[in-house]
């Protein structure tokens, strides 16, 4: 735990340094460009900050951004099997003939702040519903210095039946969550994300597991060229439970790193991490793979905005 928040405060701390040195804005990208005529902004300081983020997903967590407006974003997740340990390495292929979970999903815009969220894992064939509201919007002049999205989510395990389960409401696990995000420069972004997890059923199923727990998130994203950036992605769990248990059942902190690239239409990323799972309510209960063991894998985002409002579909003819 204790070299992960090292690694993780220099890796802030030099994100933090480039960021002010590049605080000169760049010539906007195509998506910086959408966003903006999504959002109807101009050149005025009260204004939103646009774009803290490229899209809604980063590695493990989502982000401050919501679907615009009668847009729908298409969301395909996917993590790979160990890269090292006793589950990978060449008789795997470095645990690309395995998949931990793949995440399918779709994130549709009710208003410009407000979005509903559908998807399926095959981690335990979870399916989760999810609603996304942004509270609060950074201003260009720093009257509001930073940004703030609702996020909640419920989850179902339907098809789980190995006796965990005494009722149906015991395979539902919800989350709450509130992203805090500030866009420093046109470079570095970055968001806190306090969590709330319950498990109706405790899961792991393992004796004197919580039914449910604090979490705390950072991330932050650094932009090095027009279409290319450097994702960090980071959570810890305040769970008496993980923090004490060992040997087979020991937990460990989810962490990626990636890079973010954007093509025009899409936002790809490519990422290693620890974490099996991509539904927060899982990876954030059930992270058991170390980084030092080679217990990381490959895993990527593949994220699509449909812009369905006719209005936007002429202003860009």
């Amino acid at each position: 735990m204790k070299k992960y928040l090292i690694l993780l405060s220099c890796i802030v701390t030099s994100f933090n340094l480039a960021a002010q040195k590049t605080h000169q804005a760049n010539k906007p990208s195509a998506t910086d460009s959408l966003m903006n005529a999504m959002s109807g902004a101009n050149d005025t300081k009260t204004d939103p900050v646009i774009a803290t983020f490229k899209s809604t997903r980063l590695i493990l967590s989502e982000t401050s951004e919501t679907v615009k407006k009668n847009n729908l974003n298409f969301v395909v997740i996917h993590r790979f099997g160990d890269i090292g340990g006793v589950a990978g390495g060449g008789k795997t292929f470095w645990g690309l003939d395995n998949s931990s979970d793949i995440y399918i999903g779709f994130e549709y815009g009710i208003t410009n702040n407000l979005d509903i969220d559908f998807g399926r894992s095959k981690f335990e064939q979870q399916i989760d519903l999810g609603l996304k509201y942004a509270i609060l919007h950074q201003t260009a002049n720093d009257a509001t210095p930073f940004a703030i999205t609702l996020l909640g989510k419920a989850g179902l395990k339907p098809y789980a039946n190995d006796g965990s389960f005494n009722t149906y409401a015991d395979r539902f696990t919800y989350i709450a969550q509130a992203i805090i995000a500030r866009k420093f420069s046109p470079k570095f972004s970055m968001q806190l994300t306090p969590t709330f997890v319950r498990d109706n059923s405790v899961y792991p199923y393992l004796p004197g597991n919580e039914n449910q727990f604090f979490a705390l998130g950072i991330a932050g994203r650094l932009k090095v060229t027009k279409r290319l950036g450097i994702i960090l992605d980071y959570a810890h769990p305040f769970s008496s439970f993980r923090q004490h248990a060992t040997g087979d059942n020991a937990f460990y902190d989810p962490l990626g790193v990636g890079i973010e690239i954007e093509t025009g239409g899409h936002v790809f990323t490519i990422n290693f991490s620890n974490a099996k799972a991509i539904s927060e309510s899982s990876y954030l209960s059930d992270t058991q793979s170390k980084w030092t063991k080679g217990q990381f894998r490959l895993g990527f985002t593949i994220s699509r905005i449909f812009d369905l409002n006719s209005k936007h579909k002429n202003n860009f003819k």
